[in-house]
């Protein structure tokens, strides 16, 4: 899956999750500016844990603050997975 696609992805669960538009869900947006709080962002992962049947760990997911680090960490631990899938 490339960059873009993913990004896609993981913009649109946002979007269907917080109800709002898709659009307004970018790469440069944080989760402040979305109004996204601890316990939506909360709600995001399980949503990503489900759309993209990956485990996020607690610790990764403390630290996430925009949809660019979502997207860049996902990316991380699916080139992981993948590996591990290939082993």
């Amino acid at each position: 899956m490339s960059h873009s696609e993913l990004a896609a992805r993981v913009a649109k669960v946002i979007a269907k999750t917080q109800k709002i538009p898709e659009e307004s869900v970018t790469l440069e947006k944080t989760f402040a500016d979305l109004k996204i709080d601890s316990l939506d962002g909360i709600n995001i992962l399980f949503a990503l844990e489900e759309e993209f049947q990956i485990e996020i760990p607690d610790e990764a997911a403390e630290k996430i603050r925009s949809v660019r680090e979502m997207v860049e960490g996902l990316e991380k631990l699916m080139g992981g997975k993948a590996a591990q899938e290939g082993a």
